[in-house]
């Protein structure tokens, strides 16, 4: 993997020290939207660093003051044909069968794609600045990215639809609350404080620590088999469902 060349061509910055790669979502200019390139690159790094032999743990952030915007509408293309839609799958099979475990430190508002994203890591720092929602259906779509997997896992089905069948963006405290997220920290200690989870893992004997991951994720891959392809299939008949795929863009920037 060359880091120069996923950082140019995909938008992810790279660096590993000590056993930890920490991975930066880096399209500020866009709030870390994810394109297509970005999706590409995303899926590409979490299957090489799951066996990189220098990484024990990742921790995942995003450039400037937001995590992650979701999806891209301007400039996405995973939704030019049913078959571009349904591949969308590989970046949520790559978090959860990386055998290195993945924090998140959402450093600011995680939507759509990012929140699903932030989700999927196996543990999620926020800071008390950042927030985290689902909106899809906002938009006129459907939370089919994996929102509509990792939301009733993390805190049970009727609150999750809640959630996510309004559209709900929260402020960090209450996902803390809800158990969404794991815990909240100022924005100034954030960081600091996801190194030192990653730390602390990266100590630990590497069998143990990846087994417990994988073992606890069999749940995970049983909701990924049952429902993620629906929900991308509904979420693709949604958006092409719609007057236009513009009209989903108008709302999307609307919001």
């Amino acid at each position: 993997m060359n880091l120069s060349e996923l950082h140019r061509d995909h938008h992810i910055r790279v660096g590993i020290e000590d056993g930890i790669a920490l991975l930066t979502l880096d399209r500020p200019e866009s709030k870390n939207a994810v394109n297509a390139a970005m999706h590409r690159g995303l899926e590409i790094v979490f299957h090489e660093l799951s066996h990189h032999p220098d990484v024990r743990v990742i921790v995942l952030t995003g450039a400037g003051d937001v995590f992650c915007a979701g999806g891209d509408t301007k400039n996405y293309g995973g939704h030019s044909s049913t078959l571009d839609s349904m591949r969308n799958r590989d970046l949520n099979w790559s978090m959860v069968q990386c055998e290195a475990p993945i924090i998140a430190a959402v450093n600011g508002a995680a939507r759509g794609l990012g929140a699903s994203i932030a989700l999927t890591c196996d543990i999620c720092y926020m800071a008390d600045t950042a927030s985290i929602g689902d909106v899809h259906t906002q938009w006129g779509l459907p939370a089919g990215d994996g929102g509509q997997v990792m939301w009733p896992l993390l805190v049970g089905p009727n609150r999750a639809k809640e959630y996510l069948m309004r559209g709900m963006a929260i402020d960090a405290r209450e996902a803390e609350r809800i158990g969404l997220v794991n815990r909240v920290f100022s924005a100034s200690e954030l960081m600091d404080e996801a190194m030192t989870c990653a730390r602390d893992i990266a100590a630990r004997p590497a069998a143990g620590v990846r087994w417990t991951k994988l073992a606890v994720n069999k749940m995970i891959v049983n909701q990924l088999n049952l429902n993620l392809e629906f929900g991308l299939a509904t979420e693709y008949l949604a958006a092409h469902g719609a007057k236009s795929l513009d009209d989903v863009k108008r709302r999307s920037e609307g919001s």
